[in-house]
């Protein structure tokens, strides 16, 4: 258990330290694109870039994980694994390439042509890219993944702002997703380098295909799970929703990103060394859960409250109709946090398919609430309340499923891991509550600064006090290493 702690702090440490400071870049380069651009513009990118996502999905077939979990691939296996990905990249191009006029003609909008054209190079560079990129994580080589990913995001952060400065307009969107496939495969292919062979390689891909199968049909439905809202908006609600939905979805996804990239890339590769040990895979899970659950129960109620002031801070007044969708996205924040480790413990336990049951009950009541939301209610508060029912039904099937099913452990030792993060939660709700009735007046920065300090001085004194984590003799060792 010491070994498996040792290796998360490591990982996490220097993930966290790449990715934290690159919060700072996010944060710049979405406020500056949300007062240049249009909402309609991002809501035209929120579609290419749900429908790139679902091409992506193919260029990945599950291989990622599969070779991560695979002790006993060989260098050859891995090079014919790449050279697949290669002609599986060349196809997947040239597919959403062509694809652009039917994706312009069913969205009625012509800009989608070129838009996704120019997206088709992400499409080749995100395929072919698979192998090396995975390699860094199956060697736990997270101390370099944190520095190119930094590195990566400062560059295209960059280049977004000076485009977006310059007049490119909607077109500065996509420089995203392209330079940084390109960016990474180079870095990755540098790091690992593959021959060029002319085979197809698949004598070594039927070595993972009975793993990788489940992870790419779990990732096929997991897609329309998180992507239909956004096509059914953009299709029958306008770009301009879309645009205001999206943005909200983005707002809300970015704290719970920069909390799960951090932590969840790490768990896999290390977890997937106690495969064959259930039991110590079940008490990882429950460790790693409650502090989860400390993070993301409290940060949700606190984006709650402070809606309206983040909103106005990044994006601007354009972007108030935003407001309601994102404080009733917030709410969901700390069950997707808790939620986006199962994964892991399903891969590292050999159940692939015990997740793509669990990807298709998730599938059927999110879809279900999804429509529910746009075609009975009409309206985008009321599907971002579907939306919210729905995680809270597949958060308690999920856990059910992997209790009784894998791990084959009374759930009350789950449950009973959320219960000191509710309470917490509750409390720093009714204080910022109060807060805000106080505070109706103030300036929206004033506001955030007291909601956001208040947060934080609660979540500290609740930590400390129920020993949940000593920071006071924490920040006493730092300084008495800093005085020597």
């Amino acid at each position: 258990m010491a070994n498996i702690k040792q290796q998360m702090l490591s990982g996490v440490f220097y993930t966290a330290v790449a990715k934290y400071s690159s919060i700072i870049i996010s944060l710049i380069v979405m406020a500056v694109l949300a007062r240049l651009l249009h909402p309609g513009d991002f809501g035209v990118i929120a579609v290419a870039t749900v429908i790139i996502n679902f091409f992506n999905i193919f260029t990945n077939i599950g291989f990622s994980s599969a070779i991560i979990q695979n002790k006993e691939l060989t260098s050859r296996d891995i090079n014919n694994i790449y050279m697949f990905t290669i002609w599986l990249g060349i196809l997947l191009g040239i597919l959403f390439f062509l694809s652009a006029w039917g994706i312009a003609s069913y969205y009625n909008d012509k800009r989608l042509i070129s838009i996704c054209q120019l997206l088709s190079i992400s499409i080749f560079f995100s395929a072919i890219a698979i192998v090396p990129n995975t390699l860094f994580y199956k060697n736990k080589k997270f101390k370099f993944i944190a520095y190119r990913t930094f590195l990566i995001q400062l560059i295209v952060g960059i280049f977004s702002i000076i485009a977006a400065l310059s007049g490119v307009g909607l077109y500065t969107l996509i420089i995203q997703p392209i330079l940084s496939s390109i960016l990474i495969f180079c870095v990755s292919l540098k790091k690992y380098p593959q021959k060029i062979q002319w085979i197809i390689g698949l004598k070594s891909v039927k070595k993972i295909w009975n793993y990788s199968i489940y992870q790419f049909l779990f990732n096929v439905v997991n897609y329309f799970t998180r992507n239909l809202d956004k096509l059914l908006i953009g299709k029958y609600m306008g770009m301009s929703l879309l645009g205001y939905y999206e943005k909200s979805y983005r707002l809300m996804m970015l704290p719970l990103q920069n909390i799960t990239y951090v932590i969840t890339p790490v768990m896999h590769p290390i977890l997937s060394d106690y495969q064959n040990d259930i039991k110590k895979l079940a008490y990882s899970h429950e460790r790693i859960t409650r502090l989860l659950a400390f993070i993301g129960f409290p940060l949700g109620l606190t984006l709650f409250f402070c809606s309206e002031e983040l909103v106005l801070c990044i994006f601007g007044n354009q972007w108030l109709p935003s407001i309601p969708v994102f404080k009733i996205l917030s709410l969901t924040v700390g069950i997707q946090l808790v939620l986006s480790s199962s994964g892991s413990f399903y891969q590292a336990g050999n159940d692939t398919r015990g997740l793509l049951i669990c990807g298709i009950f998730s599938a059927i009541v999110s879809v279900c609430a999804i429509l529910i939301g746009i075609f009975y209610f009409d309206s985008l508060e009321a599907t971002a309340w579907c939306i919210l029912i729905a995680f809270c039904i597949n958060f308690i099937q999920c856990y059910w499923q992997l209790y009784h099913f894998m791990f084959h452990r009374n759930i009350s030792f789950f449950y009973h891991q959320l219960l000191s993060p509710i309470v917490l939660s509750f409390i720093i709700g009714c204080i910022l509550y109060f807060t805000s009735l106080l505070a109706g007046q103030c300036n929206f920065i004033i506001s955030l600064s007291l909601k956001s300090i208040l947060s934080l001085l609660i979540w500290g004194t609740y930590i400390q006090l129920t020993q949940e984590y000593d920071i006071i003799s924490k920040i006493k060792n730092i300084l008495s290493k800093l005085k020597k």
